[in-house]
């Protein structure tokens, strides 16, 4: 290694060191992923090197798997990132070369483009493991490296997934969070690591809400819609309900699953680059037998709601009218605003849909259906009581949007000193995103410390030597991880609406560019194009039977009229 030295003075410049550390789980099981050890041999190996100085900054990354994530996903090696392009550091230590991932191609490359910006990747293990650009046999070391870094983590998955499946089909619950109508109590059983091991046990009071779905969907013949619906507005159904309010996706969940039947189920979904898609019931492992602790709907009942659901489907999908038409119109993929819009009711996020009319042509007896793009409010489609209008035609509100992004855009040409005021409104944007971000980090520790805390205490609860008892104790600790879950959502929404908030010099010159053709262009832009343009300029818009209101990223009310009802009677702003 190369340090430093002030040819003139002679005096050594110590090289500039921080420190990564990652758990991929919250348990921390192992000993090289430990938190506490993680920093004690770190810190115990920089101390060996006399020209070596820790930085005040450290990197942590918590229960976040270097194998699923990308580094692109991962904020930590993205800010790590950063700070290297600013010449704050000039080498970043890791206890194994698999903190920082786990992934052949991308962490190989992420540790290249380091040693362009002069950062040098060390572990505790092995020492430098990055190469010099023009060492092509350390680079494929590199690359193999983490080749075999990348199998380990399939091979193990692998295992982790047969293992599964085996213990399923005995009968066994594979954690995770409880189904709806059942708790999940510590068994009194200790793992081989020391955990506390929970089982499945049912609720009374919310089992009772389950038969009640059930009976609804079997006698009545309602669709998960209408159940929803129908429970929440019914008092104590309504105060029954997880996260406040009951929807479509979770009446269609509880309808579906095995485990009210008493069987234990594996595969039922699968996620594939980020997203999830529930599979054929024909792929699902199940229990080679129903486990009776777990049944609250017996299992031709459970049989009878699947086929009646099933038939219902084929009804509809199927009925003479859907049949043999001529479809007039199309709307394939999203929306052009379907990233900005919200219902003015209930802030929802809008998504892409579409509505049908049906005719027969008189003279030729031919069928014919034309498919109109609408913008929907998630909640009021999933049953959450919603008084107002639930959706809107895209025909009737994108010109509106447009033409008001048109108005904007040329108010802003007009100024040619525009830039600078865009800048400087941009960069207080930008810092108060910037606190609410870290806030909204600090509260995510905060919750998961709670955690560690609580489950260091399990042990003593089980022995009644705790202050608290264990049933509590655990509900505590389940109310804690329901609140990690929803601040997780809120870190990754405020993360999100950070970097959609800088507009670059690069951009301004590209909308410029734009501008003298910018009506032109929505006229005839794809789908794709008009979203990318819309989201550069519109930050959020809300709307209302009565008025849509759109907010745009950069604030410059001086330059533009005053709100102004528009032909279509809505408040354009």
């Amino acid at each position: 290694m190369n340090t430093n030295k002030n040819l003139l003075s002679g005096e050594f410049h110590k090289k500039r060191i921080r420190i990564l550390l990652r758990v991929s789980s919250d348990q921390q099981l192992e000993s090289d992923g430990d938190l506490t050890v993680q920093r004690q041999l770190i810190m115990e190996y920089v101390k060996s090197h006399s020209d070596w100085i820790l930085d005040s900054k450290e990197y942590f990354e918590g229960s976040n798997s270097g194998y699923k994530n990308s580094v692109a996903d991962r904020e930590i090696l993205r800010e790590a990132y950063h700070d290297a392009e600013n010449h704050e550091y000039d080498i970043l230590v890791v206890y194994k070369d698999d903190r920082i991932g786990r992934r052949m191609w991308e962490i190989g490359s992420y540790i290249m483009s380091l040693k362009n910006l002069g950062v040098d990747v060390y572990t505790v293990k092995d020492g430098c493991i990055s190469p010099g650009n023009d060492d092509i046999m350390g680079q494929m070391m590199l690359a193999l490296r983490y080749g075999n870094a990348q199998k380990s983590s399939a091979d193990t998955g692998m295992r982790v997934k047969d293992t599964a499946k085996k213990l399923v089909q005995s009968g066994k619950f594979m954690g995770g969070k409880a189904p709806y109508g059942y708790n999940l109590e510590h068994s009194g059983e200790i793992s081989k690591h020391g955990r506390a091991l929970k089982h499945l046990v049912i609720s009374p009071e919310r089992s009772d809400v389950v038969k009640h779905i059930y009976e609804l969907s079997l006698n009545m013949e309602y669709g998960s819609t209408k159940i929803a619906k129908t429970l929440n507005t019914d008092e104590r159904y309504k105060n029954l309900a997880p996260n406040d309010v009951w929807k479509s996706g979770t009446i269609t969940s509880i309808l579906t699953n095995p485990i009210y039947a008493g069987y234990t189920a594996y595969n039922r979904r699968e996620s594939l680059s980020g997203r999830h898609r529930n599979l054929d019931s024909s792929e699902w492992i199940l229990s080679d037998k129903p486990n009776p602790d777990l049944v609250i709907i017996d299992e031709d009942t459970w049989k009878r709601v699947q086929k009646k659901r099933e038939l219902r489907s084929n009804k509809y999908t199927k009925s003479l009218k859907n049949q043999d038409v001529t479809v007039l119109k199309r709307n394939d993929g999203m929306l052009s605003l379907v990233d900005v819009l919200y219902c003015g009711y209930c802030g929802c996020k809008m998504v892409n849909g579409s509505k049908y009319n049906y005719w027969t042509i008189k003279g030729t007896g031919e069928r014919r259906t034309s498919k109109i793009a609408i913008y929907k409010c998630q909640n009021a489609w999933q049953g959450v009581p919603h008084d107002k209008t639930k959706q809107y035609r895209a025909d009737v509100i994108e010109p509106i949007v447009y033409e008001a992004l048109a108005e904007y855009i040329s108010k802003l040409q007009e100024n040619e000193n525009i830039y600078e005021q865009i800048t400087a409104n941009n960069n207080v944007e930008k810092k108060r995103k910037e606190q609410d971000l870290e806030t909204a980090k600090k509260e995510l520790e905060k919750i998961r410390r709670d955690i560690h805390i609580m489950e260091e205490h399990i042990p003593e609860a089980m022995t009644g030597e705790y202050a608290l008892s264990l049933e509590k104790l655990n509900r505590l600790i389940d109310k804690k991880t329901e609140q990690e879950k929803e601040q997780m959502s809120v870190v990754q929404e405020k993360e999100t609406i950070l970097q959609n908030t800088t507009i670059t010099a690069k951009d301004w010159e590209d909308i410029r560019h734009q501008i003298p053709t910018w009506k032109e262009m929505f006229l005839h832009a794809d789908t794709a194009t008009k979203r990318v343009l819309v989201n550069k300029l519109i930050e959020r818009i809300d709307i209302t039977r009565e008025r849509l209101v759109v907010r745009f990223k950069i604030s410059l009310d001086e330059f533009l009229p005053q709100s102004r009802i528009s032909n279509n009677e809505v408040v354009q702003e």
